[in-house]
């Protein structure tokens, strides 16, 4: 899959001093660095678990509390971005997550050549940027050929999770996964939040606004 518009914009954010001894001294132990090789989670994380992907995890607070109330399950988050991932690495270590590992890298080149076909249990995609500007929605993470990709990776009944707070892009979303014919809606729409997302802080302040937030969960069809 080629995909030359990137979906993020690189910003060199100002790391906190707790965050750059999260990434000098517990990334060593969770960071996997980005390598065109696949992905053997057995020995990533010691233990033969089912693995979840989530793509663009920010600040990393609902990965680590979806890690904390799963640990029968093993979950990697990918994020660009140097302030979360020392952010989520101190989290993590606060926590005693031991089912969490990092990549640090675009999400498309790990999905392409570190994660197996037919091998992850789930994928998240929570409050990806919705570029709302109509010259930017080619820049939308959530597209067919990216749907495409997502499915692949996921084993038969494997869930794709995605969240929004722009209406907009929620009904985008709802589209482009409705017209895959791998994928099956677990809900009539839109689904309700799932209790292991926890509600963010950006979210919660939203809700008390009046702004909507919408999730979509999609399980792929068994062949």
């Amino acid at each position: 899959m080629h995909r030359p518009i990137r979906s993020f914009v690189l910003r060199q954010g100002r790391l906190s001093t707790g965050q750059s001894r999260a990434v000098e001294n517990i990334g060593p132990r969770l960071i996997i660095p980005y390598s065109p090789t696949v992905l053997d989670y057995e020995n990533v994380f010691g233990r033969a678990a089912p693995t979840i992907v989530e793509i663009g995890f920010g600040m990393g607070h609902t990965t680590a509390d979806i890690a904390a109330s799963l640990p029968d399950k093993n979950f990697i988050g990918i994020e660009v971005h140097t302030p979360g991932v020392g952010s989520l690495l101190k989290m993590a270590d606060e926590r005693t997550l031991d089912n969490l590992r990092i990549v640090q890298h675009d999400a498309v080149e790990v999905l392409q050549h570190m994660i197996a076909d037919n091998s992850l249990a789930g994928l998240h995609i929570f409050f990806p940027d919705p570029w709302p500007k109509k010259r930017h929605h080619k820049r939308r993470l959530i597209q067919a050929g990216f749907v495409n990709l997502l499915t692949q990776k996921l084993m038969p009944t494997g869930i794709i999770h995605l969240a929004t707070d722009w209406h907009e892009y929620a009904d985008q979303m709802l589209a482009v996964l409705s017209a895959s014919p791998a994928l099956a809606n677990t809900a009539a729409g839109f689904a309700p939040r799932p209790i292991y997302r926890t509600e963010s802080n950006f979210e919660r302040k939203g809700l008390a606004k009046g702004h909507g937030v919408w999730d979509l969960v999609f399980r792929r069809c068994v062949s």
